[in-house]
């Protein structure tokens, strides 16, 4: 892994990004999801990077290392528009990115190649995304980001069992060292490495307008799609992935067994076989 970069993307301030893989390998941009950091893509990254391609894992504005948005500005146009600036920057002599989006990255990517500017993108993504998602999950996964947004943890060992007790199906790490890069410490508490006004701006989000400009934006999609679904996830049920594939019928799916919306962290293995295989039918480059 390379070391943290920045650059701006007004406004909004400047983005964090890392690299792996060689540095002319064809570039695959990693988009995580809300509340997480670029460091949730170290596996997927160092997997692709290692076989030839330029895997770039960022901090979407107010996560990790980038700028918290001036006035708390974190609509997804936002984001979509962060995405499509960074594309411009890392893109060599006008070559175009794939891109790879997990939850509210998947949602970047959909608004940024499907409404803000189309040809952005060689290929795009989702990981356990669509335009309409299970309500249920929604509502589980945004109270868990709210329940420890203010008040934060006491100890590394608090947030460590908060997070054993949202993911019981995945074994407690030993080592806390990790939990470092998603927390800040502050006046003697961890905070989530995300700033709070993020969650503010969710209001509006799964409004039918709302949902109705997404899946606009999904079917205005030129470049090859892919979704990729956590066979267990909590956010994609089988409904919500059936009503995609009706929606974009051409779209390349692979649902991962064992795994629920986080899909690179349950089945980092799976999850990549997935996506090398997608981008390898559409590479750019010999």
């Amino acid at each position: 892994m390379s070391s943290p970069r920045k650059f701006e993307a007004a406004p909004g301030g400047a983005i964090a990004y890392e690299a792996f893989g060689p540095t002319d390998g064809e570039p695959v941009i990693f988009a995580h999801g809300g509340g997480q950091t670029r460091h949730a893509w170290k596996g997927a990254g160092k997997a692709l990077g290692t076989k030839g391609w330029r895997a770039i894992a960022y901090d979407h504005r107010g996560h990790g290392d980038s700028d918290w948005a001036p006035e708390g500005d974190y609509a997804m146009e936002r984001f979509g528009g962060d995405l499509v600036a960074l594309a411009e920057h890392l893109a060599p002599d006008g070559q175009r990115p794939h891109v790879v989006g997990a939850s509210l990255g998947g949602i970047a990517a959909l608004v940024a190649e499907g409404a803000l500017k189309p040809g952005s993108f060689a290929t795009v993504t989702l990981v356990d995304i669509v335009p309409r998602m299970t309500a249920g999950g929604v509502d589980r996964i945004t109270g868990f980001m709210r329940t420890h947004s203010a008040d934060g943890f006491a100890s590394l060992e608090e947030a460590a069992d908060a997070i054993a007790e949202y993911l019981p199906h995945r074994p407690r790490p030993k080592s806390l060292g990790g939990l470092r890069k998603n927390l800040r410490e502050r006046g003697g508490r961890w905070y989530w490495h995300w700033d709070p006004a993020f969650m503010t701006e969710r209001r509006g989000r799964h409004a039918p307008e709302w949902l109705d400009r997404l899946e606009a934006a999904t079917r205005a999609i030129a470049c090859p799609l892919h979704l990729v679904r956590g066979r267990s996830s909590e956010l994609v049920d089988e409904d919500a992935a059936a009503r995609f594939r009706a929606l974009v019928p051409d779209a390349a799916y692979t649902d991962v067994a064992g795994a629920r919306h986080m899909v690179a962290g349950d089945r980092n293995d799976v999850f990549v076989e997935a996506v090398e295989g997608f981008l390898e039918t559409h590479r750019q480059t010999d």
